[in-house]
């Protein structure tokens, strides 16, 4: 459970995470990946002496964690093109699949109905890092995807949650323009 004071920080400075007590800064992790085990580690490794090692970090204790905790990181996720996300990292999520606001809707029915054979096929939602994609992208993708065995798929879903992970640990520490979170 995220602490109130982590959902209402949408970024703070490196000092400032390094100076949380260690649940609070899980709570800040969290909003960066869904793997509660993956942000206490990340908690518990602090202080981080810059961005550089706070990622290298972040990808070490990601690849060494099992396969249920990635399948609770990718849980967290809203699905490709089903609207606003819930959570602590909602506005991140919005903001990442920006590129499906303005699709059809024969696509946005055709992201659908492949999210629930992806979901069907695999056991777990689409992840992609979905920033800087537009619909069509991120279908021809699915699609894809769609035809690898359950080992690759999960790789490749992993690799994809690490990268939407990096995107968020800089969001998390580096400050945004003003109207955006």
């Amino acid at each position: 459970m995220l602490c109130a004071l982590c959902v209402a920080i949408s970024h703070m400075t490196l000092d400032d995470l390094n100076a949380l007590d260690e649940g609070a800064a899980a709570g800040a992790f969290l909003r960066c990946c869904g793997s509660p085990v993956w942000a206490r580690q990340m908690a518990a490794a602090r202080p981080f002496a810059d961005a550089a090692a706070m990622s290298a970090t972040g990808d070490a204790i990601w690849w060494a964690l099992d396969r249920a905790d990635w399948l609770e990181a990718f849980s967290a996720h809203p699905r490709i093109g089903a609207g606003r996300a819930g959570g602590a990292a909602a506005n991140w999520s919005d903001d990442e699949q920006r590129g499906v606001a303005d699709a059809g809707d024969e696509t946005r029915r055709r992201l659908a109905e492949a999210n629930r054979e992806y979901e069907a096929r695999f056991g777990y939602i689409f992840i992609v890092c979905a920033t800087g994609r537009t619909a069509g992208e991120m279908l021809a993708l699915l699609d894809g995807r769609l035809r690898h065995d359950a080992d690759d798929e999960l790789q490749i879903a992993a690799e994809e949650q690490r990268r939407i992970t990096q995107l968020r640990l800089r969001k998390l520490v580096e400050p945004e323009p003003d109207g955006l979170s």
